[in-house]
Order: C-alpha cells, then structure tokens, then sequence
C-alpha cells in the first residue's frame, strides 16, 4: 500500500510539472517559445470584468520578475498567454478594451502609436470563443507578433508599442489589477 501511495504520488507531480500552472480549469504551460527563447510562466491569474470570468492569462519571461516597469520597459522576448474561458466576447468588445487599455497605458498619448493599434487591433476581426488561446508574443527586434489559435494574424513593430501593450496588463492603471498582481507572482 505504501508504495501505491509513493507511485501515485509520483505520477500526481510528473503530471503537474508537465503541464504547467491551474487557473480555475485552465492549465497554463509552464513555458511558451518566442523565437528561439523559450518563457517561463511569471504569473498568472483570470481576467474578470464585473465578477465574470473572461479569459485565463499567463505572463511569460526569459526570467521572473516582480517589477511591472522594468517589464515594460525591457527590450527582451516576452508574451501573454490568454485563454478564453467566456462563452463568447465579441470582436468589438475586444477592440475597445484594447483601446481603453492603450489610452490608460499611454497617459492618454496614443497619437505617437496610433498607427500601431489600428494594425493591433484589425488582428481581432473576430469573436473570441470558449477555449480560444490568444498569445502576443514580443521579440526583440521583430515586434509584437498576435497568434490566434496559434495562427499569426500579424506583427507590429516597435518597443514603444511593445511597452503599450504589456501596460494594459501591468501599467499603472491595468486593465484588472488583481491581475496584474497575480502576473507579477504576487
């Protein structure tokens, strides 16, 4: 009985370390590749607007870190993992909650990037559904690329806009700061 025990216990931990982090019925990887590099988990937690579950995310480093400025501001491989938990969030829906998160990540100076969310934002034509995985993925270099159900639907140059988008999760007024802590590994 007692090696039952050590077995199943041993099978319970490969398991757990194989798939990476539970969110709610979510399991987030424990890594993601951008490019070449593979990412760490950071943290992860739910995206909720008004005590409703939208979607799991995870944030994915070269190598943990707990400051949301140097984040940011770093010129390094970096992505978000979302996974949509809510029936269906329409494309618009989408669209303004980006645009929110851009005009609060920018102190209300989108002007320099505006191009760069239009482009951002023409990726999400689409409603996002149960079960969808949408990753942003930033490599030095090349931009923000924007995968949807692991299909590229289009990458945008630049590290200010990099520093943008990675602002609606960490910025100073985030889009759902419990979060953003949970990001962070708080």
């Amino acid at each position: 009985m007692k090696r039952l025990v050590i077995i199943l216990l041993a099978v319970f931990v490969m398991c757990t370390m194989a798939y990476g982090k539970q969110v709610g019925d979510v399991i987030l990887p424990d890594s993601l590749m951008a490019g070449m590099d593979e990412l760490l988990l950071n943290g992860a937690g739910f995206r909720k607007k008004l005590f409703i579950k939208v979607y799991a995310a995870g944030l994915y480093l070269i190598e943990k870190q707990t400051d949301p400025q140097k984040i940011m501001d770093a010129d390094t491989p970096m992505g978000i993992r979302m996974y949509f938990v809510h029936s269906e969030v329409p494309s618009k829906k989408l669209v303004d909650a980006w645009n929110e998160g851009f005009v609060n990540g920018t102190g209300g100076n989108i002007e320099p990037i505006k191009t760069e969310i239009d482009t951002f934002n023409a990726c999400f034509s689409q409603k996002a559904s149960k079960d969808d995985i949408y990753d942003i993925i930033y490599i030095p270099g090349q931009g923000v690329s924007v995968y949807i159900k692991g299909e590229l639907k289009g990458t945008i140059k630049g590290l200010d806009f990099k520093k943008a988008v990675f602002s609606i999760w960490l910025g100073e007024k985030p889009a759902d700061s419990k979060l953003k802590r949970q990001l962070l590994g708080e």
